[in-house]
C-alpha cells in the first residue's frame, strides 16, 4: 500500500507549523525590534514549543533567512514560467513583481519587516547574502531563454543582478518614504532605466 497521502499529510503540516512560526517570528521582530525578542516570546506567540521551534529553526535569524530563501525561490519559479518570447526587462519586472505586490497588499506590515532587514546589520548581510543565490538562480532561467545578445557569455548574470539592483533600490526607497511611495511606480521606473540594456533595444514608452 501506498504511503504517499500519510507523506504529503506530513508534510502539509510541517509547512503549517513553519509557516505559523514564520508568521508570529516577523510580527514580533518588526513590531519590537530583533535584537528585543527572544525564542521564547516567538515560541509563546506561534503556541509551540522551544523544542519544536529548533527544529524548524536554528536561531531568530534564520527564521529570516528562511523567508528570504522562500521568496527567492517563488521569484526564480516565476520567472521559468514566463513566455519565451517576452522581453527579458518584462519577464524579470514581473518574476519579482511577487514580493512587491506583498508590499502593496499588505502594506503595513510588509513594511515593517521590510525595514526590519533593511536596517539590521546582521540581516542585511543575510539579505544580500541570499541575493547572491537568487542571482545564480535567474541567471540560470534567463540562459534558457531567448538571448537578445548570444554574444555575450556574461550577459545572463549581468542581467539577473541589474533586475535584482532594480529591486533592492525599490524597497530601499519604499522603505526610506515609510510606505508612502507608490512600490508598483518605483517598479516601473526602476525597469525602464534598465530595460534598454536587459532587451539590446531603446526603451518603450
Amino acid at each position: 500500500m501506498s504511503t504517499r497521502p500519510e507523506v504529503s499529510l506530513a508534510q502539509r503540516k510541517r509547512q503549517l507549523v513553519s509557516d505559523e512560526l514564520t508568521e508570529a517570528a516577523l510580527q514580533l521582530l518588526a513590531s519590537k525590534g530583533f535584537d528585543a525578542v527572544t525564542v521564547d516570546e516567538i515560541v509563546s506567540a506561534a503556541g509551540v514549543s522551544k523544542r519544536t521551534f529548533f527544529r524548524y529553526f536554528a536561531s531568530k535569524e534564520d527564521v529570516v533567512v528562511q523567508f528570504l530563501t522562500d521568496m527567492g525561490a517563488d521569484v526564480a519559479r516565476e520567472l521559468a514560467a514566463r513566455p519565451a518570447g517576452e522581453r527579458p526587462s518584462a519577464a524579470l519586472r514581473k518574476a519579482l513583481s511577487g514580493p512587491l505586490a506583498a508590499c502593496a497588499d499588505h502594506s503595513d506590515r510588509a513594511l515593517r519587516v521590510v525595514q526590519l532587514i533593511l536596517r539590521t546589520p546582521a540581516l542585511h548581510a543575510r539579505f544580500l547574502e541570499r541575493q547572491g543565490r537568487w542571482r545564480g538562480d535567474l541567471a540560470a532561467e534567463l540562459a534558457r531563454r531567448p538571448d537578445p545578445a548570444p554574444d555575450l557569455d556574461l550577459y545572463p548574470e549581468m542581467a539577473a543582478g541589474m533586475a535584482l539592483t532594480a529591486f533592492n533600490t525599490v524597497l530601499h526607497r519604499w522603505s526610506d518614504s515609510d510606505g508612502t511611495a507608490d512600490p508598483w511606480k518605483l517598479t516601473e521606473q526602476a525597469f525602464a532605466v534598465i530595460a534598454p540594456a536587459l532587451d539590446g533595444v531603446p526603451s518603450e514608452t
